[in-house]
């Protein structure tokens, strides 16, 4: 039951979140270089002594980890109800355990994806 409600939950977070980023992309890139480059330094590139912009950052970052998790999400939840679509995975055990590893593999696959963002920002 919680992979469901997280099923509709991530589409719907990924649907209003991911678009009111995706709405300040494209806004910002149509509006010119400077409205870009702010942009730009608000999601990728602020450092610590520009403190307004440092906070946003930080905010983005954790909407970046937020989305990434609900895209994987939503994407292992629904191959799991396609699975159960075609009659497969109905034992009670065995969808326990799918629907944990559901969980368990978003979970994973985010960590990784932004664990190696993470690196490498350090790196450089």
């Amino acid at each position: 039951m919680a992979v469901s409600i997280l099923h509709r939950a991530t589409g719907t977070g990924m649907a209003t979140l991911g678009a009111l980023v995706f709405i300040w992309w494209l806004a910002a890139a149509a509006s010119g270089p400077d409205a870009y480059a702010t942009f730009y330094n608000y999601v990728v590139a602020a450092n610590e002594g520009d403190s307004g912009a440092f906070a946003v950052n930080v905010l983005m970052k954790l909407v970046g980890v937020g989305l990434t998790w609900a895209f994987f999400q939503h994407l292992f939840s629904g191959l799991r109800h396609f699975v159960l679509d075609i009659g497969a995975g109905y034992d009670l055990k065995v969808n326990k355990t799918v629907a944990i590893l559901t969980m368990a593999g978003a979970l994973l696959v985010t960590l990784a994806i932004w664990g190696t963002i993470f690196a490498k920002m350090g790196a450089h």
